[in-house]
């Protein structure tokens, strides 16, 4: 007979929006709540949203939320009585969980045992094996023949200590960058090698199990839609699965978790292939960032179902019924896809999305859980209007949930909610994720883990035409408000045309000349575009008979930051001077830091002939590893990047000298 040990306070050992995900669900149950924060996440809205909270000294998370040791010191100071892992950091360590337990605190996840068993890829492979699960092998010593492999972190996921081999003489240095990663993110450098299956679907199975002998799948996710083998676009149900796969599935799931002795939430995974052939992946021995889109269509809510079976309570009944309606999830990263991912830092302005909740609302709905009958969109978020987006953490910013009653409908609902979304600050993958959930292929299913390298073009293409009138709508707006600071008198019409020039987020410069004259607007490279009305904020525009209205925001001092709103997209600008500083100007063969991080390795020395794209030196930041290439053929005769300097946005770290110059 298991105990039943009720939980009056719970420490998050975590951060963002799991943290506050799980505080939620507390809150309904009446539940006190406790958080650990580093030093830059002092005033995180995790933190401020707890009943109590815990310094973590420093801002590395190997010193902070990879300190076990800290974390079970912090939970007895502060009176709490059970321990949330959340995802990633420790949330897959058996030895914390241990240390937890040991404490006589109350683990919130799966014994010990268990965790171990699946926390090592290696080893839950061989343990799925001997169940009759099969599985992608590890490859001890990949040949010619194995290419390309995958080359995998053993103890953690979210595409960290992960890289794709497609040459054999590449295999030693993506092996130790892997380790490196791993390391930082699991505090394992545990890796191994599979075959890589560049087109299959990751599809998985959430699992709910508790100690008495009951284990539901609830239900099963598609995960396809990825970068840098890191899921983006999550939904529920997986779409277009026959029945009897989905029913195997569902089964070596089962199978799995009792395998185990599994108790708890939990994921398996699988790569199902283009003959149909389906592969254990992994076993996630804790609650997944995607389960808002499982909770959605089945009105359960995950956490506090973790948090009864925590307690020793048995799980209400049989597996829950067959879900209902679908439900797709994206996640909005600080980071600029058409520059290979480039992660962004500095000051969010502004995040604001139009109608959303952070619960779906209906039948069934627990907190951040259930059918959607409201707006049907939820959006679960780490940072909001004011926060310091840091190169310490993860570039995800939020999710962003929508349910419909069919999979069209969720997809089209949660390109719009993402289209109007307001979000003004670094660069973020708003503009990709819209165009991937519009884009016919993903509309018609045809869904594989290399989505969106294949449409790669179409999806991270420039909107010229959308910069043209965003920078013209900026002008108008900067005008109005300048006229409006000047005495009455002073507004005249001027005979000459107004110039202002912006640099658009993707480098690109555009310069706008207008005048106002007795006839109306007349812009230089828009004749057909009449103003209709204009002030600081926002501007209306008509083409045609077509009027559409345009909201202009402005942040900063000099190089003020300019973003402007409409109902279909937004657009990011700089303002820039009318005529550029010559003293600005940079060595074309300077290479400058794209981002704060830290220099993890130099890979060429001073002298060095190196070739357009060679990498010359690693940068870390946001928990990834950033490769600086030599921008053209040439010699290397600066390098002043050195292992373990801190580096800042624009830092110069080498100059080559290009062979035409």
């Amino acid at each position: 007979m298991t105990s039943k040990t009720p939980i009056t306070n719970l420490l998050v050992a975590n951060r963002g929006e799991i943290a506050r995900r799980v505080f939620r669900t507390c809150r309904e149950l009446g539940i006190a709540t406790t958080a650990v924060h580093s030093d830059p996440d002092a005033t995180a809205p995790h933190v401020r949203e707890a009943d109590a909270a815990v310094r973590l000294p420093g801002a590395a998370p190997a010193d902070t939320y990879l300190r076990g040791e800290l974390i079970v010191r912090a939970a007895l100071a502060a009176g709490a009585d059970a321990v949330h892992p959340g995802y990633g950091f420790l949330s897959e360590n058996a030895e914390f969980a241990r240390a937890v337990l040991d404490a006589g605190l109350v683990w919130v996840g799966p014994p010990p045992a268990a965790i171990a068993a699946m926390g090592s890829k290696t080893a839950a492979k061989r343990l799925m094996v001997e169940a009759g699960v099969p599985v992608l092998g590890a490859l001890a010593e990949p040949t010619e023949a194995d290419l390309p492999v995958l080359v995998k972190a053993a103890a953690g996921g979210g595409g960290r200590g992960m890289r794709v081999v497609r040459r054999l003489a590449d295999l030693p240095a993506e092996l130790a960058a892997a380790r490196a990663e791993a390391a930082k993110a699991f505090g394992s450098d545990e890796v191994f090698c599979e075959r890589y299956l560049p087109t299959g679907r990751h599809v998985e199975v959430q699992l709910l199990a508790d100690a008495h002998g009951t284990v539901w799948a609830v239900g099963d996710r598609d995960c396809s839609l990825q970068r840098r083998h890191q899921k983006v676009v999550e939904e529920a149900p997986a779409p277009g699965l026959p029945a009897d796969v989905r029913a195997e599935l569902h089964a070596a799931a089962v199978n799995a978790a009792r395998a185990i002795g599994y108790v708890g939430a939990g994921t398996a995974e699988f790569l199902l292939a283009e003959d149909g052939r389906c592969y254990f992946l992994e076993m996630n021995t804790r609650l997944q960032v995607e389960h808002p889109v499982t909770e959605a269509v089945t009105g359960l809510d995950l956490v506090a179902l973790q948090l009864a079976v925590a307690e020793g309570e048995e799980l209400p009944g049989p597996t829950p019924p067959p879900t209902s309606g679908h439900a797709i999830e994206a996640r909005l990263y600080a980071e600029d896809p058409a520059k290979d991912w480039q992660p962004a830092t500095g000051t969010l302005h502004l995040l604001e999305l139009a109608h959303e909740h952070q619960e779906f609302t209906g039948a069934g709905a627990g907190a951040g859980a259930g059918t959607a009958a409201g707006s049907g969109l939820r959006l679960d978020s780490g940072v909001e209007s004011g926060s310091e987006i840091t190169p310490h953490y993860d570039a995800m910013l939020a999710k962003v949930i929508a349910w419909a009653p069919t999979r069209a409908a969720a997809a089209r609902k949660l390109a719009d909610a993402l289209a109007r979304a307001r979000i003004h600050g670094p660069s973020t993958n708003r503009e990709l994720l819209v165009r991937a959930l519009r884009h016919p292929a993903f509309l018609a299913e045809r869904l594989h883990t290399g989505f969106l390298t294949e449409h790669a073009a179409e999806l991270t293409a420039p909107d010229t035409k959308g910069v043209g009138r965003a920078a013209l709508a900026a002008a108008l707006a900067d005008a109005a408000a300048c006229a409006t600071a000047l005495p009455s008198g002073w507004r005249n019409l001027s005979s000459q045309s107004q110039v202002k020039r912006y640099r658009a987020a993707d480098g690109t410069e555009s310069e706008v000349r207008y005048r106002h004259t007795r006839a109306g607007l007349l812009a230089e490279d828009h004749p057909d575009v009449e103003l209709v009305e204009a002030t600081a904020e926002r501007v209306v525009l008509r083409e045609g008979e077509v009027r559409r209205p345009y909201r202009v925001a402005r942040y900063g001092g000099r190089a003020q930051q300019v973003y402007v709103d409409t109902p279909t997209g937004s657009t990011g600008l700089t303002a820039l001077p009318r005529f550029p500083d010559p003293t600005a100007q940079t060595d074309p063969g300077a290479l400058l830091a794209p981002m704060p991080g830290t220099v993890l390795r130099t890979t060429a020395a001073v002298g060095d002939a190196v070739t357009a794209g060679q990498p010359l030196l690693v940068l870390e930041a946001m928990k990834m590893e950033h490769r600086v290439t030599a921008p053209a053929d040439g010699i290397l005769v600066e390098l002043l990047a050195t292992p373990g300097r801190q580096v800042e946005l624009g830092t110069l770290l080498a100059v080559v000298q290009t062979t035409e110059a």
